[in-house]
């Protein structure tokens, strides 16, 4: 059953950037902004920490 699910989600996201290209690039993009600020905000804590 959950590899079922997971073969799901991946025909999902090949539909999604085959017909939506770029709202799926925005989303990527907004995606690795937000991984960025996470990255940069636990660099900044542990700075602070030592």
């Amino acid at each position: 059953m959950r590899k079922l699910v997971g073969i799901a989600v991946a025909i999902a996201l090949v539909v999604i950037v085959v017909k939506f290209p770029s709202d799926a690039a925005t989303w990527v993009r907004a995606l690795v902004g937000t991984g960025s600020d996470i990255i940069d905000g636990f660099v900044s804590f542990i700075r602070q920490a030592f």
